[in-house]
């Protein structure tokens, strides 16, 4: 043992060395030649520009002759060439510990047969995938069962040992007991795991959100509804009071006009869903400030999916009914200048880091392409509460951008080929051609 000891010491030194290699590591000081950088701000391209980058910052962005001409010399150089440089983009609505097969009793297998140690290592790979799309900041939403794995996946990304995106986490979230996933277990499996924690009255939401907070929420996520309306105005309002009162946010599942309206009453600070908003919601929503994240590129999956499902008559009908609902929420929304972030919701191993495609959705119910990068942008820093961090190209913030082949200006889809991925001024991903 004598000899085998240092031995062995030296080859777990090696393998730990190795590994942080793997990682991508932000340069001291790096020179972009950004093609046309678009400021979301403005809404217009920067045209020949650079970009300054010092350690994990942008330092300064502007012509490229200009900020080339007092760039340390041994800086790295990266030329984009003409490629449309954007900030990297951020989906305020995901569930990166969740690959449910889309199957009537999906969710309930997927807590059945998966341990919470499987879940965090299936998060770690949704994690890789979705900045790899081009996304380098997320609210994920709620863990879906698999406890507070998404806090451990957001400090180990924050320490370099997995590689994703920026996260801000809710856990477990709270729902009404009997209220959520899953549904139709046996009452004799007592300890069988549920999507969210369930509480009935104020004292255990209290409860609930104090709990989450001490295992490291940054969020705090509620189910203001599922079928019809469930927790009351008082339960979510302690719920809160209590998150505000350590300065977290609250998203709420509200897709019900009375469970909209509840939740906004109660003070959340962004409705998710909201498919069947009416106008007095949207109205108090504008009143409150409060955001609306919509997540219509999932619905516009599902409806893929069900074209090789046989309807009845009525079905198509109650489809139809329902798509046109969700195209009269966002365009209210839009001219009552309610604040909307962009959310993909992406719970299923097939739609797993394709969040690009919740920027589609929304530009085919009629908001101008600008806006919708807008959406995932400066708009979901906002909701993020991360504004002078990341969301624009500006000196002082994180080198979180990405570049893409094309104008989103007039093509929305080219971010759904990100080609150049950098986050905190280390390149995640280029296909560029040198």
């Amino acid at each position: 043992m004598r000899v085998r000891a240092p031995v062995l010491v030296l080859s777990v030194l090696l393998c730990h060395f190795a590994a942080v290699a793997q990682l991508p590591i932000a340069a001291p000081s790096i020179f972009i030649k950004a093609g046309k950088p678009l400021d979301v701000t403005k809404g217009s391209y920067i045209d020949n520009a650079g970009i300054w980058i010092e350690g994990d910052r942008i330092k300064e962005i502007g012509r490229a002759p200009d900020i080339q001409s007092h760039v340390p010399k041994n800086a790295q150089v990266i030329d984009l060439g003409r490629a449309t440089v954007l900030p990297g983009l951020i989906d305020c609505h995901t569930h990166l510990m969740a690959r449910v097969p889309d199957t009537p009793d999906g969710y309930t297998l997927n807590l059945a047969t998966k341990s919470q140690a499987f879940r965090a290592l299936e998060g770690a790979f949704d994690a890789r995938i979705t900045l790899n799309a081009g996304f380098t900041a997320v609210r994920d939403v709620e863990s879906e069962g698999s406890g507070y794995a998404d806090v451990a996946l957001r400090d180990a990304i924050n320490q370099g040992l997995a590689e994703g995106p920026r996260m801000l986490v809710a856990t477990r979230g709270i729902a009404a007991v009997g209220q959520y996933e899953p549904f139709g277990v046996s009452p004799d499996l007592t300890d069988f795991p549920t999507g969210a924690q369930m509480v009935s009255g104020v004292e255990e939401a209290r409860r609930a959100v104090r709990e989450q907070i001490g295992h490291g929420a940054d969020l705090i996520k509620v189910y203001a509804d599922w079928q019809y309306p469930t927790l009351t105005v008082e339960e979510i309002r302690v719920i809160v009071e209590e998150a505000h009162r350590q300065g977290l946010k609250v998203a709420a599942h509200a897709t019900t006009p009375e469970g909209i309206r509840n939740a906004v009453t109660a003070g959340v600070d962004s409705i998710e869903h909201g498919h069947r908003a009416d106008r007095q919601d949207l109205e108090l929503m504008k009143a409150k400030g409060t955001f609306l994240v919509p997540t219509v590129g999932v619905i516009d999956a599902l409806v893929e999916k069900s074209k090789n499902e046989q309807l009845s008559p009525e079905q198509i009908k109650a489809r139809d009914a329902f798509l046109q609902g969700v195209q009269r929420v966002i365009q209210q929304a839009m001219s009552l200048g309610v604040k909307i972030a962009s959310g993909f919701d992406a719970s299923s191993p097939d739609r797993q880091g394709k969040n690009a495609n919740e920027l589609l959705a929304l530009t085919k119910r009629g908001m101008p392409p600008l806006d919708a990068i807008r959406a995932a942008t400066m708009n979901a820093a906002e909701l993020l509460g991360w504004q002078n961090r990341v969301g624009t190209l500006e000196p002082g913030k994180y080198a979180d951008l990405i570049a893409v082949e094309g104008d989103p200006l007039v093509d929305i889809t080219v971010l759904q080929h990100v080609k150049f991925v950098m986050k905190g001024g280390a390149v995640v991903k280029n296909t560029f051609s040198p």
